[in-house]
């Protein structure tokens, strides 16, 4: 799989607010699903991470939008993981236009990784560690 991971949407009229754009957290809305689907496809869908009984929650999200987006729009959320450590890790975001490749917001999340019962933070497991390509920042 391609170290950064394309998650398609159509935005639906239900997503628009009452400015008539798209409402600030369909973003976050679409950051989730395309990190979730990431992890899907690199081995990792949400079953696996509850057969462990570890998994990702999220510490904190950074969004700076750009350019609206509208009723009917295509959406590509451009999704990679820029670091992962001990028990954190750092995805990014671009989300864009389809229709004329407009970069309409950028975005990170800073994933914790914990024990489900618990809450705890834990050690990222290597086969979860391994089945990421990291895509570092570029001033990293």
């Amino acid at each position: 799989m391609p170290a950064i991971f394309e998650y398609r949407h159509q935005v639906t009229a239900d997503e628009i607010d009452g400015v008539g754009h798209v409402n600030n957290i369909e973003y976050l809305r679409w950051m989730q699903h395309a990190a979730i689907a990431h992890s899907a496809a690199q081995g990792w869908p949400s079953q696996a991470y509850h057969e462990i009984g570890q998994g990702w929650v999220v510490r904190s999200h950074f969004i700076e939008y750009l350019v609206p987006a509208f009723s009917g729009d295509e959406i590509v959320v451009r999704t990679w993981v820029a670091d992962m450590k001990r028990v954190t890790s750092m995805r990014r975001y671009e989300l864009l236009r389809k229709a004329d490749g407009k970069q309409l917001a950028t975005a990170a999340t800073n994933w914790a990784f914990v024990k489900f019962a618990t809450l705890q933070p834990c050690r990222v497991p290597a086969e979860v560690l391994n089945a990421f390509e990291l895509v570092p920042d570029a001033n990293s």
